[in-house]
């Protein structure tokens, strides 16, 4: 091992503070400079939160782990300063203040004057307080819009930037297995294409912005069992390769993602923390990740705690290691004295520690954290008297007209519109009855990562930070002309129905019914949506459906309005129902972006990244099934969606036609071309959502009947029409075989050009001629469109 040496290193001299040098001669050069206990430093986090008043920041307690002393840690230096601004409520401007003069201490403590890299949650923007709160990711999938969802992530990753946060945790790419489980509102869908290409874009926009993107959670998470968080994942190889891997593939490859938080969760008997084939031969070897690979929060300790593979915190930090781990989240446990004792042992290879820190220190190099002018005063600050603090307060907007603008764009993009039966836009009603639990709430547009709902419900005491227009405001806004009036009818969760008379009277007395139903974003039980807020089954929660089918039986037509995290079976309203309105945790702009499509002032555009199930128990299930998954006549349960994967009605109505195929046969390293005519046969504007699928009636493994291979965004105004002229490479329709690589058989297959994957429109019987022939992460992942304006 590394002796302790001591150097004399005048500021600014050294090799590494040298930007114009390559990065990997710096790094070696730091590298050989440091003690073993420097680089072991660099590997762990420490959770603190911003002082309020603008001081250093101090440790978070945490009931995981033992209290950390910040002095006894600096002098050998520090990796990350977890959450400094997502652990409490804090002025934006105090903390970037704190945050700066603890990273004056943390440079200035130990020999090089290394700062930390400071991470923060931005799954639903920068969950931060007074930061915009943008539409969760289930509405990023539901807009089939990446364009739009990396402008937004370029807003969140500026915000981050300019008061000196380096890396968000962000975004997910687990693809939704099991509805039930309380995490679906984080992802964006449960379609691996859709999913890779709208986290793709997420990355691209945060990195544009100087911000390392982290990708969540690798591998397999959202495939526990029963839906239930944390739980053992039981899936075959070719499941993981074929549905789980490819949106990582697709974000290291395409987006340029710097960091990947590994998944809690343990796949036949394999926790992904301890997994070196995953984390080291997938990700590294075969994909040739340059980044660092972080521990999701206590994920290492879980080694020792929950999987029972570590016997030791020291094993449990080995095992990480070996597998590819490189920094230990949130905070100093494993990496610290246990890493420091195996490595003295010899049970841990000091070489294993340099593979580690020279990921880390290049990600410092890269954000100019080694640069010899490199300044702990963040853009936000620059120029302000920092003497004063009490003068900064209020002085950064992090929710200022453009992101709520931007925010108000993704919302009203991804409001998905589910049945109408020309109730819909609503025509001046006299009066609206605006019933459920929903109504009259703020947070009900808010996901569990938003910071009011993560945070903020822990400190009832402080004013939320933003605007969060109620339902009830947003429909009195949009129809100034109507009387609204607003009953409960009964709780989120709740069983007591004694609300529900009333509810029903109102109703009677209304001319539409708007009701307002769905989920409360909690953490571990304390919702019905979030992060170990898992559902037994996919009924609405509490007693809301009751209140649904009271409102249903006035003969009043009833607009079923959701705002929820997941998708929900509605019982008799998907056929009774005068209209369906679907929204996933919308943003602080999601309120008037429903009552705009109410209204008719924002043509509906969404389509569904889940199904919605026809009944609340034939779970778990997913479009992506193979002939076996469908209904048949040999098992009563009826997995039908009520609304399928890709599903969303608008204001208008389009018409396919004129499908040419050009090229129908190819070689299995080549690619299919065809061409056909979509026209807008309404009398308004409109967007189509134009969704191919590949269908494989014959392969040497068992295939999911369809599967999405490519989309596009089709803008229209009314009569006009377009020739989309569409090339599918033989690469889209690979899959892994039977020796466990992916492979591109010969054979007959067709695509289906879609509105949904229920609404076929098209159908081109095409076929693959030639060898079977492998490939691997570097084959064609996108089809090619071009749209031109067309009379025919």
């Amino acid at each position: 091992m590394t002796d302790n040496v001591t150097l004399d290193i005048a500021p600014g001299t050294a090799i590494w503070t040298d930007p114009t040098l390559d990065l990997a001669t710096r790094v070696d050069a730091l590298v050989a400079a440091m003690t073993l206990p420097e680089k072991v430093a660099q590997l762990y986090g420490v959770w603190v939160g911003a002082a309020a008043d603008g001081g250093e920041v101090a440790p978070y307690q945490h009931d995981m782990e033992e209290p950390v002393d910040l002095d006894d840690l600096l002098d050998v230096g520090l990796g990350q300063l977890t959450r400094p601004f997502g652990t409490a409520p804090v002025d934006p401007a105090l903390g970037a203040l704190s945050l700066l003069r603890t990273q004056q201490r943390v440079a200035a403590a130990n020999r090089f004057g290394i700062p930390a890299m400071a991470h923060e949650e931005c799954l639903a923007g920068f969950a931060a307080w007074g930061a915009t709160a943008y539409p969760v990711p289930l509405s990023w999938g539901a807009t089939f819009d990446p364009e739009l969802i990396g402008r937004m992530a370029a807003a969140i990753g500026a915000d981050l930037r300019r008061v000196g946060v380096h890396q968000g945790l962000a975004p997910v790419l687990d693809v939704v297995r099991d509805a039930r489980w309380g995490r679906v509102e984080e992802t964006i869908g449960e379609d691996p294409y859709l999913v890779g290409t709208v986290a793709t874009a997420y990355v691209r926009g945060l990195e544009s912005a100087g911000v390392v993107a982290t990708l969540k959670h690798f591998a397999g998470y959202s495939a526990s069992r029963g839906g239930r968080n944390l739980a053992p994942v039981a899936m075959g190889p070719r499941e993981r390769a074929d549905v789980i891997i490819p949106p990582f593939e697709m974000a290291v490859r395409e987006g340029g993602a710097r960091s990947v938080m590994h998944a809690y969760t343990d796949t036949d008997g394999m926790p992904s923390a301890a997994d070196e084939e995953l984390l080291t031969g997938l990700l590294r070897d075969a994909w040739g990740f340059p980044g660092t690979v972080v521990a999701d929060y206590f994920g290492i300790a879980f080694l020792h705690t929950l999987h029972g593979v570590a016997g030791s915190w020291a094993e449990a930090a080995a095992e990480a290691l070996a597998a590819g781990v490189d920094v230990e989240l949130p905070t100093v446990k494993t990496f610290g004295a246990p890493l420091r004792e195996a490595l003295a042992a010899g049970a841990v290879s000091e070489a294993l520690i340099d593979r580690a820190v020279r990921r880390v220190l290049t990600q410092k190099a890269q954000l100019g954290l080694l640069d010899a002018d490199w300044s702990p005063v963040p853009a936000a600050l620059a120029g302000a008297d920092l003497s004063d603090p009490e003068a900064l307060r209020g002085t950064v907007d992090l929710d200022p007209p453009a992101n709520r603008a931007l925010a108000r764009e993704v919302a009203e993009r991804s409001v998905v519109l589910l049945a109408n039966d020309g109730t819909l836009p609503l025509d001046r009603p006299a009066r609206i009855a605006l019933v459920g639990p929903q109504a009259e709430s703020p947070t009900a547009v808010l996901g569990c990562y938003s910071f009011p709902a993560h945070v903020g419900s822990r400190h009832p005491e402080v004013p939320v930070g933003i605007a969060l227009p109620t339902l009830a405001a947003a429909l009195r806004a949009e129809f100034p002309g109507s009387v609204v009036v607003t009953v409960a009818g009964v709780s989120v969760d709740g069983d007591d129905t004694s609300g529900v008379p009333a509810a029903v009277a109102a109703a009677r007395d209304a001319d539409v019914v708007v009701a307002a139903l769905g989920d409360r974003a909690g953490l571990f039980g304390r919702g019905t949506s979030g992060e170990g807020c898992d559902a037994e089954s996919l009924a609405l929660p509490g007693a809301q459906q009751h209140l649904l089918d009271a409102l249903l039986d006035t003969g009043t037509p009833v607009v079923a309005t959701l705002l929820a995290g997941r998708p929900y079976a509605l019982g008799r309203a998907v056929t009774d129902a005068a209209a369906i309105v679907q929204s996933f945790f919308p943003g602080e702009e999601g309120t008037p972006a429903i009552a705009g499509v109410l209204s008719g002032r924002i043509a509906p555009q969404g389509r569904l990244p889940v199904s919605v199930p026809r009944g609340p128990g034939a779970q778990p299930t997913t479009y992506l099934s193979a002939r076996l998954g469908q209904a048949s006549d040999v098992s009563n349960v009826d997995p039908t969606p009520a609304f399928g994967f890709g599903h969303g009605l608008g204001y208008t109505t389009f018409d396919w036609s004129g499908l040419v195929v050009d090229e129908p046969l190819a070689p299995t390293d080549g690619e299919l071309r065809l061409h056909f005519t979509v026209r807008n046969t309404g009398s308004r504007w409109g967007s189509e959502v134009v969704q191919v699928y590949a269908h494989d009636p014959v392969a040497s493994v068992v295939q999911p009947v369809q599967r999405l291979v490519g989309y596009l965004r089709v803008p229209l105004e009314a009569g006009a029409a377009c020739r989309v002229d569409l090339a599918v490479p033989a690469d889209l329709f690979a899959f892994t075989g039977r020796d466990g690589r992916r492979v591109v058989e010969p054979g007959e297959l067709e695509l289906r050009l879609a509105a949904s994957s229920t609404d076929h429109r098209l159908v081109a019987a095409v076929a693959l001629r030639g060898p079977a022939r492998h490939v691997d992460h570097t084959r064609r992942l996108h089809p090619r469109f071009a749209v031109t304006p067309s009379a025919g």
